[in-house]
């Protein structure tokens, strides 16, 4: 007969087993980019999350501030979407004109750049809220998310 500890590491075997086959699905399905944009999206939510918690601690929460940092969240999906069309827009053009050949296969650009400065720029949000919220913060954390970001932009930047 099994014993508890035999039935419970069964249980967490199947589950480390589940949680690698949707991995395994999800990136076949999404690839390296897919990832970035969970990410992403994990980030927002972190940093609304983190931020809210900071207010309310500090006493400084408030209705029409939280109402903005949704806005501002809602307003980072449309600018990754306009990023995306942008890709498409590019890709289509450069897929279907006879004269343009690039020495490499063109699918995305802008949204990946895109999507990594935003999730950077929550990534050092939340540590920022962290701080407010007397988490310890190693300094070079927040030096290496601003050097990241500084380096995304540049790579935007060299790229017009």
């Amino acid at each position: 007969s099994t014993t508890e500890r035999e039935k419970s590491m069964d249980n967490v075997n199947n589950f480390k087993t589940a949680v690698t086959a949707c991995v395994a699905v999800l990136t076949a399905l999404w690839g390296w980019f897919g990832w970035l944009v969970v990410l992403f999206v994990v980030a927002m939510a972190a940093d609304y999350l983190t931020g809210t918690a900071a207010a309310m601690q500090a006493g400084a929460w408030n209705k029409k501030i939280a109402w903005k940092g949704i806005t501002r969240k809602v307003a980072q999906i449309a600018i990754v979407a306009v990023a995306g069309g942008a890709d498409l827009l590019v890709g289509t053009i450069v897929g279907h004109l006879p004269m343009v050949t690039l020495p490499f296969e063109y699918t995305v650009l802008f949204c990946p750049l895109v999507v990594v400065w935003y999730t950077l720029t929550d990534l050092g949000s939340i540590v920022e809220n962290a701080v407010s919220l007397g988490a310890p913060v190693p300094a070079w954390l927040q030096k290496a998310l601003s050097a990241a970001k500084d380096a995304v932009d540049k790579i935007g930047d060299e790229e017009k």
